[in-house]
């Protein structure tokens, strides 16, 4: 649709993400062991598993919800066991967090919702303000609803928005959350093609999801949660 201004490219180059011998714990408890993966900058991959399986633990290790207390493991140039409290807010300015349930603040609207992510993230300058909010709501087909307060959005409006907030830093990469998971089939195939053009336009996606029509649809690799670790799964395309 010509959204998006980059043009994907092939270079192989270090992972944009990488674990290596990883645990993932949520306090005392161990969610995943001996876990390997790396996602080159660029790609495109699914993350799948049962309700339970510690999809949502790695992902929140990802973005310094959890510490990585056991093995290696980097993402956007940050080393994950050594990542600092304070270092938190600089390592989620370069990636884009969706989440299966929005969390848009319903008490402001649209515009109102982006202008809190870009001055929390040290934006001052209101025409760059302006121009940047322009910029992701048409690039996400929501320039018109700028001034809607979230409940009067429909889910795929609302998820819209929500990917349009992930996009307010330019991320290097979008970790994606079961973002279908509250949509009727129609709006997550319309979701899943936004995604897939962002994919396009040179950023890299970790996308968690249950649907398999959807992965099946757009096929991509895929790594799956499962007795406690990490397996890559074959797809047949």
């Amino acid at each position: 649709m010509g959204l998006f201004k980059f043009v994907k490219i092939f270079v192989m180059s270090s992972p944009i993400l990488q674990l290596s011998g990883a645990s993932i714990y949520q306090g005392r408890n161990l969610i995943l062991s001996k876990v390997d993966l790396d996602l080159p900058k660029g790609e495109f991959m699914y993350l799948i598993g049962k309700t339970g399986s510690g999809k949502s633990s790695l992902l929140k290790t990802f973005y310094g919800d959890l510490t990585l207390k056991s093995g290696s493991g980097s993402i956007v140039g940050y080393d994950l066991p050594k990542l600092k409290t304070k270092q938190i807010p600089f390592l989620r300015r370069k990636l884009g967090i969706v989440f299966q349930d929005f969390k848009l603040l319903n008490d402001r609207t649209v515009f109102e919702n982006l202008v809190f992510v870009l001055r929390a993230t040290g934006w001052r300058s209101k025409k760059e303000i302006q121009i940047k909010i322009d910029e992701v709501l048409n690039a996400v087909g929501m320039q018109t609803k700028a001034f809607k307060m979230p409940y009067n959005l429909s889910g795929g409006e609302q998820q819209r928005v929500a990917i349009a907030r992930a996009l307010l830093n330019d991320p290097e990469l979008i970790l994606a959350d079961e973002p279908t998971g509250n949509l009727d089939p129609k709006t997550s195939l319309e979701v899943m093609n936004l995604l897939e053009e962002i994919n396009k336009s040179g950023k890299s996606i970790l996308m968690a999801t249950h649907d398999y029509s959807l992965i099946m649809k757009y096929p991509h690799r895929m790594i799956k949660s499962e007795n406690g670790t990490l397996v890559e799964v074959a797809q047949n395309k």
